[in-house]
């Protein structure tokens, strides 16, 4: 990270993937230049990475969002699976139950990323002038009933089975398992073309 540092490569626009061994000073970095990190707990953890300090970094006011990474290191990509984990894991690596609350890990999945990408402005948060990305989820479903606090339930609980719908730009992409743009036959069709080919390069 120092060398980055004297590269002149630091800054508002630097995101970094992981981030899985910072020391101290590295963080203090991040920092001091305004950077910010991609955490991606699942893939960390299948590949064996090792686990993000994400504790000192929200300390030291480092901005953090959450990630999936990719279907190579990530088979779910489901990004309520990475609030629970990352929620988890963070209070696991610090021995702090009280480490990085519901509320933080849901602002890492939504306005924090937007931040991270540098499109704050126009999505990761509900409000006026902002783009329509939202996400709707049954909170009364009875495998995950009785719900007392809504984000503690969305962090802890929820799963990508539990949403009914979803709109991008204000447009409904997807209304109790029908998809606006996808015919899911189709995309069968095209999953089953592709998947010799992959496997032919896997090592």
């Amino acid at each position: 990270m120092q060398r980055l540092s004297e590269l002149g490569l630091l800054g508002p626009g630097f995101l970094a993937a992981h981030g899985v061994h910072l020391l101290p000073q590295e963080i203090d970095l991040l920092h001091a230049y305004g950077c910010h990190i991609a955490h991606c707990p699942s893939s960390n953890l299948k590949l064996g990475s090792g686990i993000a300090p994400v504790a000192d970094l929200v300390a030291k006011q480092v901005n953090v969002g959450l990630g999936t990474d990719s279907a190579a290191s990530n088979n779910r990509l489901d990004m309520f699976t990475e609030m629970r984990m990352a929620a988890l894991l963070a209070k696991g690596a610090s021995e702090d139950p009280t480490s990085l609350p519901a509320h933080q890990v849901l602002k890492m999945a939504t306005i924090n990323a937007a931040k991270a990408l540098g499109l704050d402005e126009k999505i990761g948060s509900i409000e006026i002038g902002k783009q329509a990305d939202i996400t709707a989820v049954k909170l009364s479903d009875l495998t995950i009933s009785p719900c007392y606090d809504p984000i503690s339930h969305l962090v802890y609980t929820c799963g990508r089975e539990h949403v009914t719908h979803t709109w991008v730009a204000g447009e409904l992409k997807y209304s109790n398992g029908i998809y606006a743009n996808i015919e899911p036959m189709e995309l069968k069709e095209i999953v089953k073309k592709w998947q010799p080919k992959l496997a032919q390069h896997k090592h």
